[in-house]
């Protein structure tokens, strides 16, 4: 498991199995969101499975699937309701479409340069997304 905190209270991931539940929850985070669409991955690793494990480890599950090159106005405004839940660990395949869905939902919270160089420590190029984080920042 490769948990790299964007803040105090999101990080993300890449793809995450039932086993690591328990320790996630040791670590303090109290949500787990899946922007992983199910279409990408085994039935053990699906939706429903994870969310059953989730809460077995007494931990809240999200499913916020994000498809990559139709990242949605929907998915900006799941991340955004989920992130006052407390300390959130959201993953997908690398962990890039829960940085790019993270930088959108704070749009206007932080500026876009500091999204951009908290996702860049990391290793995600959130560049190209610039002009739209702007763009919900102003409005």
């Amino acid at each position: 498991m490769d948990i790299r905190p964007l803040t105090s209270d999101y990080a993300v991931s890449p793809q995450i199995a039932p086993a690591d539940l328990p320790q996630i929850r040791a670590a303090g985070y109290t949500c787990v969101i899946c922007n992983r669409p199910d279409s990408e991955n085994p039935l053990p690793l699906q939706s429903a499975a994870m969310a059953q494990a989730a809460r077995d480890a007494g931990l809240d599950y999200v499913y916020n699937p994000v498809t990559p090159g139709a990242l949605s106005d929907e998915n900006v405004r799941i991340q955004r309701e989920t992130l006052p839940r407390g300390k959130v660990l959201a993953y997908c395949a690398s962990g890039n479409r829960s940085s790019v869905v993270w930088s959108l939902a704070q749009a206007g919270r932080q500026s876009t340069d500091s999204l951009i160089e908290t996702a860049r420590r990391y290793g995600y190029d959130l560049e190209p997304f610039r002009a739209r984080i702007d763009g919900l920042a102003q409005g």
